[in-house]
């Protein structure tokens, strides 16, 4: 194969009490379907509330698997719980081996790699960091053979939350603790990543668009199919819309595009919270 198209969504939030953002995913789904990529990749919070509501994941799957090419999952927040922080657990549901089961259960695989025009593509569930659970060091003693294992192949890699916002050392803070990668892990990861050839680094979490390089990586992440979150919530960083992201990559690089899909919407997440009345 010398030229394989992906494409990335993120944070779908997929559940039956919002009609809004299934609407939205539906818009998406045609979009794929109309350019019918070798492969589509979900970088979590594929379900609104996968920890409390198991028929979230079972919705979610549903849309995802009547998708006319093959899917791939990362878990989010939203999915199996969030990580700790210096400043506390990041949410009243942190992420267990309970919660990841469920959605293993569902989706197949929390993480996983595979190869395609040259690249090894490497998923990562960015959730367990910082847990202490032994998925944890399971996962880290996996990724450090997937990376030897990629003799001197460009890198992708895919999870749910960004490796920092400019630089590795960037000060973990209270407010933001939660958006990023925790220390002590970011900077263990970030020194691993730096002595291979990832090339690319992809999430999703945030809700804003952004694509940056930082040394020799580029940075892309990927907005919510779903919903913006409005500025009284949350400071803008990238850019606030809806959309999804287009790749293909050949054995001597990779292009981007940011898209958006035909009629989808920009909701806001005050307007989801409308519809729960």
């Amino acid at each position: 194969m010398t030229e394989f198209r992906l494409t990335q969504i993120s944070d779908t939030h997929l559940t039956r009490n919002f009609a809004k953002l299934t609407d939205n995913f539906r818009r998406v789904s045609e979009h794929i379907d109309a350019h019918r990529p070798d492969l589509v990749i979900n970088t979590g919070d594929v379900s609104w509330d996968g920890p409390t509501a198991r028929a979230d994941l079972e919705f979610a799957l549903e849309l995802h698997a009547a998708l006319p090419v093959d899917c791939r999952y990362l878990p989010g927040n939203h999915d199996i719980g969030d990580n700790p922080t210096a400043f506390g657990v990041g949410s009243p549901c942190p992420a267990t081996e309970k919660f990841r089961g469920a959605f293993i259960s569902v989706f197949g695989d929390d993480r996983w790699q595979f190869e395609a025009a040259n690249w090894r593509f490497i998923g990562l569930n960015s959730l367990i960091m910082n847990t202490g659970i032994p998925s944890e060091e399971e996962q880290e003693d996996w990724l450090m053979s997937q990376l030897e294992g990629a003799n001197g192949k460009p890198v992708a890699l895919f999870l749910h939350k960004p490796l920092f916002l400019n630089a590795p050392g960037d000060p973990e803070e209270a407010a933001t603790a939660i958006r990023f990668v925790p220390q002590p892990n970011r900077a263990r990861l970030a020194t691993l990543l730096s002595a291979y050839s990832v090339r690319l680094i992809a999430c999703g979490h945030v809700h804003q668009r952004r694509d940056f390089t930082y040394s020799h990586t580029r940075h892309i992440w990927a907005p919510s199919v779903g919903f913006i979150v409005p500025d009284h919530r949350q400071d803008v960083i990238g850019i606030k819309e809806t959309g999804l992201v287009e790749y293909r990559f050949r054995p001597d690089g990779f292009e981007v595009r940011h898209a958006r899909a035909p009629g989808q919407l920009n909701i806001s997440l005050d307007d989801v919270f409308a519809e729960r009345g």
